[in-house]
């Protein structure tokens, strides 16, 4: 009999986004989990760990870690720990964003430096240190995964400051699969339609983006943190091997529609 499509067995992976269990980092937990995959997850803080950690129970989830990527040093801590304990690392999930309410909920041009700058950071500047980090530890090759979404490349209304962050994200997906592709490292974004996540919901008019996104997609069905974690643990599976700088709409066809 063949192997599984989707096998990820004896492969250990990070993490990093999980908020409570409507996170997309959830779905993508629990699909590589299915898959045969053993992970690392992190937390924010004490405060979110407590939603965090019911998540990651009865998953193979062998440390949970603490990790606020604005923090000096935390990132490194947390592959070095992986360093230690494993001595490698075959996939990672960013499933990070932020910008400042203000801003967010603010015009692009009226977007502060701060504001902007700490959106870049988060959102996208810490997948490239992650990017960075994991390259020593994937040395027989490995999956980088990250998490964008349409506004990147259409406006879309109320996501304004997003909109320019993803899109820097999206071009960093690009140069680093280039950068990394010679050392057998795959690089792709999800871009999933709207989902109601706690993330999302501090974006203005969310309930309108979730009502227009069922009405144009041509099944008028929103997609799943499932729908999301098939697709996650499909691009960091052996079968995916050709598959890198790649954004990849998770969206039952929403993209398509005018």
């Amino acid at each position: 009999m063949a192997p599984p499509v989707v096998d990820l067995s004896g492969k250990v992976g990070l993490v990093l986004g999980i908020a409570n269990e409507h996170s997309i980092a959830t779905g993508c937990a629990r699909a590589f989990a299915a898959a045969g995959a053993r992970f690392c997850a992190t937390y924010l803080n004490d405060k979110a760990k407590s939603f965090v950690e019911p998540v990651t129970r009865g998953l193979p989830c062998e440390m949970l870690l603490p990790c606020d990527v604005q923090q000096e040093g935390a990132l490194e801590t947390v592959f070095d720990t992986i360093a230690r304990r494993w001595g490698k690392l075959d996939f990672l999930l960013h499933s990070i964003a932020f910008a400042p309410k203000a801003d967010l909920h603010a015009r692009l041009i009226d977007s502060s430096t701060a504001g902007f700058a700490q959106a870049m950071d988060v959102s996208c500047h810490s997948f490239i240190r992650c990017a960075r980090l994991a390259e020593p530890l994937m040395r027989a090759g490995g999956a980088l995964l990250c998490v964008s979404y349409e506004g990147s490349i259409r406006v879309v209304e109320h996501y304004d400051l997003m909109g320019p962050v993803k899109a820097a994200l999206e071009s960093s997906v690009r140069y680093l699969a280039a950068e990394l592709g010679p050392q057998g490292i795959r690089v792709n974004a999800l871009s999933p339609g709207p989902i109601a996540t706690r993330a999302a919901s501090g974006i203005d008019h969310f309930d309108d983006l979730l009502a227009e996104a069922a009405r144009l997609a041509p099944e008028h069905h929103l997609v799943t943190i499932e729908d999301v974690g098939g697709l996650a643990a499909f691009l960091a599976s052996p079968a995916a091997g050709r598959i890198t700088g790649t954004v990849v709409p998770v969206d039952g066809g929403q993209h398509i529609m005018a």
